[in-house]
């Protein structure tokens, strides 16, 4: 809870993990002390986990306040008669809606078919009001034969679960039978989320590498294993399996979770399965069969206490664990001849053994936040090697052997210098080795420090979908124009120059990759750069955009205006003017915009009907800006408004403007930059900061 709470305004005291309890209650106590705070307890089992911490929470008089949620009645109890809350089962009228609403969300008005409609009510009368049991037996209905034959065969079914299993309640029963009724496919992968910490958010891409590492997805006709994953994962969602928590800007699934009786089932069966085993401090599980094939390590602050080098491992994954180096490195497995992921996220190791080597069969290799500098030349063996992420690592340079690992898909090696993004090398690249380009799988990489001997190969890798480049020179435009011009499947395209003062000249950039997306430049514009082909006859297809450190002196936003499908724009000491005015109709699908570092700002205009589906706005650092911006009250789809280091009277002006009470006002303490620079675990993930103190989950993933 200190971790969180500390979150990333603070640097989380080093000795926390040695901390006896009374201490640990002393650090929290002083951190609530001169707070106003609402702690959240989610699905607390015992009354002693109120306890614990009763003794920390300062009474400040501030109208603090602290919520349980519970299904223990003991639990319950601790709470005054007058603020307790309980969830009372659906009526039978809202159950039948909510039903209708999944299993014929395709139909007109979604309405049950009269010839389906006795054997649905009584279906639906099986699950006794329970939301999660309405909703899973809709899901899977939605995806059966209409007809009344099959629905029979899952009611009789649903009996057979709720005779058979008494003991459990509908919801229960309800998801076994969701869970057999999976095909074959997608049972790894759903029982693969459970490996995680219960509660946290799964994200997207960490789970689609996970499932391409173990074998789960592959390749099918003309779809690449990539697209058959997320798949997948669709179908998992659509099944109720895994419930949807946030869309990107694209439309497409960033976050995930697992309810926590869906985990609950996940982890039995892949416990009576031998699925996987999760080792955590609290002594889930503290017997490693030796014949585990999975293993996940939770928030282990201790000796490991036995060796991992098992014969049958395939996966290794450490989450929030602060093991000893020594620890893991005299268990390091250099006899799990078989295993395919190998994700050390975090751990304070220095190096990796030589013997890394031997593991022919790794598929995925993640040191990402870890203190290691050299890769050993090893490395160069590893022939199956599909994922290697050391970002945020200490590693600048590759060793010559990764040229050999010719079907690598997705190599993550940036470097966060700044969080803040207040100096211009916010990040910086690896040294490439030379031959890197003949590695022509990569569809990421993401970022290697520019050369003119790199810029002049960077056209051999036509398969990158993502691709960031630091340390640019104007020099290098032509190559380099020359060779984004052949990646006609680039999606995501970051180029930054190599000081504030070198100009980025892409004129030449024409045709443009035919499927970018997403772009973010970062450096001096050429003149010609907003008429370029780039922004002109590519322009509409654009739909993320970065400008940062441009020294644009002329209001860019006509220029802008011509990307009328952008959902998201930041602007971040990108232009140099005092004014900004968005014209009506402008940006109509436009739904974040970030205003950053504009030191020179004094006004900004909004035009009725601009920014008409805008739903975020984040004002940063604007130093000159003390007006509220005009115009903002017509920005009737804006939901959130966050504001750092603004102006104490124009904060105050926010807050009372009558015309913005429908939006939520977040005063947050983290600059929008460091927020990004958090996306740090490739498996896991934060939402955007949700409170003034912008508490945070579990680390999270680019």
């Amino acid at each position: 809870m200190i971790t969180e709470l500390f979150g990333n305004q603070k640097i989380v005291p080093t000795d926390i993990a040695t901390m006896d309890g009374k201490k640990l209650e002393e650090t929290l106590a002083e951190f609530l002390r001169q707070k106003k705070y609402l702690i959240v307890l989610d699905d607390v089992w015992v009354p002693e986990a109120f306890y614990v911490l009763r003794d920390s929470l300062v009474a400040n008089q501030k109208g603090s306040r602290i919520f349980i949620t519970t299904r223990i009645a003991e639990v319950a109890s601790l709470a005054n008669e007058n603020y307790k809350l309980e969830l009372k089962p659906l009526s039978g009228l809202d159950a039948w809606k909510l039903f209708c609403k999944r299993a014929f969300m395709n139909y007109p008005n979604q309405e049950c078919p009269p010839e389906l409609e006795k054997i649905a009510r009584d279906i639906v009368a099986k699950c006794e009001g329970l939301p999660l049991a309405v909703v899973s037996l809709g899901s899977l209905l939605s995806l059966r034969e209409k007809s009344e034959t099959e629905w029979k065969r899952v009611y009789n079914q649903l009996n057979w679960e709720l005779t058979n299993h008494p003991s459990l309640d509908p919801v229960r029963n309800t998801l076994n039978l969701s869970f057999n009724y999976l095909p074959k496919y997608l049972r790894n992968c759903f029982l693969s989320c459970s490996m995680f910490p219960e509660d946290c958010l799964l994200r997207r891409k960490g789970l689609i590498r996970i499932w391409i590492a173990e074998g789960f997805a592959a390749e099918r006709g003309s779809s690449t294993a990539e697209e058959v994953a997320e798949g997948y994962l669709m179908e998992l969602i659509r099944r109720s399996m895994l419930q949807l928590v946030e869309r990107n800007h694209f439309g497409r699934v960033k976050f995930c979770r697992m309810h926590d009786l869906v985990c609950e089932l996940a982890v039995s069966l892949s416990k009576n399965e031998k699925f996987h085993i999760i080792y955590e401090d609290n002594g889930m599980e503290r017997m490693v069969d030796a014949n585990a094939r999975r293993l996940s390590v939770l928030k282990h602050s201790n000796d490991i206490g036995f060796n991992i080098d098992l014969p049958r491992l395939r996966t290794f994954v450490a989450f929030g664990t602060t093991m000893p180096p020594s620890s893991f490195l005299s268990a390091f497995p250099s006899k799990s001849r078989y295993i395919a992921i190998l994700e050390l996220q975090g751990l304070p190791i220095e190096e990796i053994p030589d013997a890394i080597g031997d593991l022919f069969n790794l598929r995925y290799l993640g040191l990402r936040e870890t203190k290691v500098k050299l890769l050993p030349k090893s490395i160069g063996k590893l022939s199956n090697l599909l994922i290697l992420d050391l970002y945020q690592s200490a590693i600048q340079e590759l060793p010559r052997g990764i040229t050999n690992l010719k079907k690598l898909r997705h190599m993550f090696v940036e470097r966060v210098n700044d969080p803040t993004g207040k100096t211009f090398r916010l990040c910086s690249g690896i040294h490439a080795p030379k031959g890197l380009w003949n590695l022509k799988e990569l569809q990421t990489l993401q970022a290697v420090e520019a050369s003119s001997e790199l810029v002049g190969q960077l056209g051999n890798l036509t398969n990158l979908r993502s691709f960031r480049i630091w340390n640019v020179k104007e020099t290098y435009s032509a190559q380099l124009c020359a060779a984004l011009s052949q990646m006609h499947h680039l999606f995501n395209l970051g180029i930054n120059a190599s000081d504030e003062n070198e100009f980025l000249n892409l004129e030449g950039l024409n045709p443009p990759p035919p499927n970018l997306k997403k772009l973010s430049l970062t450096g001096r514009l050429a003149p010609g750069t907003m008429v370029s082909p780039l922004f002109r006859a590519h322009g509409k297809n654009l739909q993320e955009l970065g400008l940062s450190w441009c020294q644009l002196t002329v209001d860019p936003l006509p220029s802008l205006a011509w990307l009328s499908n952008l959902t998201a724009l930041c602007l971040h000491r990108a232009y140099d003017g005092e004014q900004l005015c968005f014209r009506a109709k402008w940006f109509p699908n436009l739904h974040e915009l970030r205003l950053i570092d504009l030191l020179q700002l004094r006004q900004v205009k909004i035009e009725m009907t601009a920014l008409s589906n805008l739903e975020t706005l984040y004002l940063e650092s604007l130093s000159s800006l003390v007006e509220v911006p005009k115009g903002i009250g017509f920005l009737k789809s804006l939901q959130k408004l966050f504001l750092y280091d603004m102006d104490r009277q124009l904060t105050s002006r926010l807050k009372a403007n009558a015309k913005l009470l429908h939006i939520y006002l977040h005063l947050f303490e983290v600059p929008s930059f460091h927020l990004d620079s958090l996306t740090s675990h490739p498996l896991l993930g934060f939402k955007p900061p949700s409170t003034s103190q912008c508490l945070s989950v579990m680390p999270l993933f680019a």
